[in-house]
């Protein structure tokens, strides 16, 4: 049987497993699920013939490349910076790879060497980065196959809860990473390119310059500015188009409330805070407010946000607990990022019936004949329970289609790569149907740039 390596058996390995798994007699596969915890690699296994579970230590150098060295094709679900050992372990036993994360310098560095052995080493198949470079060539691909210009490209992704489950002020869950909410923006100006000219977010201004998207079915979402929309620019192609955007979907109103947070400074995750294992919720908002001898933390949060007793902004910090003398983070030598992300915590995990629900929009505006037009593509994905979570699946299902790709030789292309080819996103696509991973794709004449904030 040919021999899967899937490194990693966290939430997002659960789709990923269960489809293999799903393929493994049709297709004679076997599945090694290794990760740190054998316990937590048998649960994916679901005692399946065609799995087996290992305690797999990848620091242990012998221990992963006796793991690798074993496997036709190997699938790294680790954290991102944990991926590169595991890839040079992949050049020297010629395994070609497959991981759902960006592509680092250390990662790109392998390039040479993998196509030198006819390696495919498949990065950026997850989500976002993932589906949304898959969906986005698609269309830009048929619009240049006809001889269209490309005028516009904006890209929206959001991880969020599904109508069913939203069940608090603030219209939001954990769906994954917390900390990865919490330090969202963070590192330098957003940027991005409007009408031919260059623009720049600060921070500190980042979630009050958003724009509506409404989506048939589930109303009006918004949207703030990913760091750099610039990035894939060259990628896609789009060197000369005019406007290119790149922004996260929240419900409408969340990015103003968490602004609060913002602008009190207890995102920044520069710092440790003194007696962090014994403060507050109480303490932890009052460090960042004025001393005054006789208001009280509410007062004086009220007035440093100019927020009145009766705004829902109020209601929605109230909701958090944020006031509470009694509750205790009980983090030791934490940053006030991380105070806040254990404070959110208790409010935003998900329920054990919650479903999550990922959110994709694309724009996309080009000139053909003469005509302007506009082409905005949709999708909307639901989870189905705390195991098979919409994230896990768009995230997990992608990976192990391109692994599957790989290991019957229909992805040939060597080299670190992502799958903004045809040979491997109009396959993917397509099987992604199957699975509810639907785009709809509406034609209409072109709109322009037209945020709802002004970004003049």
């Amino acid at each position: 049987m040919r021999q899967i390596l899937i490194i990693g058996a966290g939430r997002s390995a659960s789709s990923l497993i269960q489809y293999l798994l799903n393929k493994s007699e049709k297709e004679n596969l076997h599945l090694v699920i290794g990760d740190l915890s054998l316990a937590l690699a048998k649960k994916k296994t679901n005692n399946h013939p065609n799995a087996t579970a290992i305690a797999l230590d990848i620091f242990d150098t012998n221990q992963r490349h006796d793991a690798i060295s074993k496997a036709d094709i190997v699938i790294s679900m680790l954290p991102a910076h944990l991926h590169i050992e595991v890839a040079r372990d992949c050049i020297v036993c010629k395994k070609s790879l497959v991981t759902a994360s960006y592509v680092s310098d250390a990662m790109q560095e392998l390039d040479v060497a993998a196509k030198e052995n006819n390696l495919v080493f498949m990065n950026e198949i997850g989500l976002d980065p993932g589906i949304d470079h898959m969906s986005a060539m698609k269309v830009i691909d048929e619009i240049r196959d006809k001889g269209g210009k490309m005028l516009l490209f904006e890209s929206f992704c959001g991880g969020l809860v599904a109508p069913e489950s939203d069940t608090n002020l603030w219209n939001y869950k954990f769906t994954w990473a917390p900390r990865n909410v919490v330090l969202a923006g963070q590192g330098g100006a957003a940027k991005f390119v409007q009408e031919g000219t260059y623009k720049y977010i600060p921070y500190c201004n980042l979630f009050r310059r958003t724009e509506f998207l409404d989506v048939e079915g589930y109303g009006r979402f918004e949207a703030y500015s990913n760091r750099d929309s610039l990035k894939y620019r060259s990628v896609y192609g789009l060197d000369k188009v005019l406007t290119l955007y790149r922004g996260t979907i929240r419900r409408v109103g969340f990015s103003k409330a968490w602004n609060m947070f913002v602008q009190l400074g207890m995102t920044d995750d520069s710092y440790q805070m003194e007696n962090s294992d014994t403060m507050s919720y109480r303490d932890f908002v009052n460090s960042f407010l004025p001393y005054h001898p006789t208001d009280s933390v509410e007062i004086k949060t009220r007035l440093i946000l100019k927020i009145d007793q009766d705004d829902i902004m109020w209601d929605k910090l109230l909701e958090l607990d944020l006031f509470n003398k009694n509750k205790i983070v009980g983090l030791k030598n934490a940053t006030p990022a991380q105070m806040l992300e254990k404070i959110l915590s208790d409010k935003w995990t998900l329920e054990q019936d919650d479903k999550d629900m990922i959110v994709m929009y694309h724009k996309f505006g080009y000139e053909l004949d003469g005509v302007k037009k506009q082409i905005d593509s949709k999708m909307v994905c639901v989870g189905d329970d705390q195991t098979y979570t919409a994230m896990a699946k768009t995230v997990g299902l992608p990976v192990a289609m391109a692994t599957l790709q790989i290991l019957n030789g229909k992805i040939k292309t060597p080299g670190v790569q992502l799958p903004i080819n045809k040979e491997v996103y109009l396959p993917i696509l397509k099987e992604l149907e199957e699975y509810g991973v639907v785009f709809k794709e509406e034609t209409m004449p072109y709109l322009g740039y037209k945020p709802d904030k002004d970004f003049s």
